[in-house]
């Protein structure tokens, strides 16, 4: 991500479920604006720990940005954490 900017924004996001080595893949989000974004594709996707719980972590783009989803499995909430401009 180049020129990025940090966010802490609560979204919403609709996301696939299936098997294999990515079960959960998010499809399309909403920000607080309104504003929808459709996920075109999945860079890196990881497991971290923030605390006690566990954040997923999905890297993604919708061709015009590049943008970092974060979902915390103890909460069940989604959160757009930095989003900057696709070179």
């Amino acid at each position: 991500m180049n020129d990025e900017v940090f966010l802490n924004e609560r979204i919403q996001v609709l996301c696939s479920f299936g098997s294999g080595l990515n079960p959960c893949v998010p499809r399309r989000f909403r920000r607080a604006s309104g504003r929808e974004i459709d996920v075109t594709e999945i860079g890196l996707r990881h497991p971290t720990v923030n605390g006690r719980r566990m954040v997923h972590v999905f890297d993604v783009t919708d061709g015009m940005a590049d943008y970092r989803l974060e979902f915390d499995s103890e909460r069940l909430t989604w959160h757009l954490t930095r989003e900057g401009d696709r070179l």
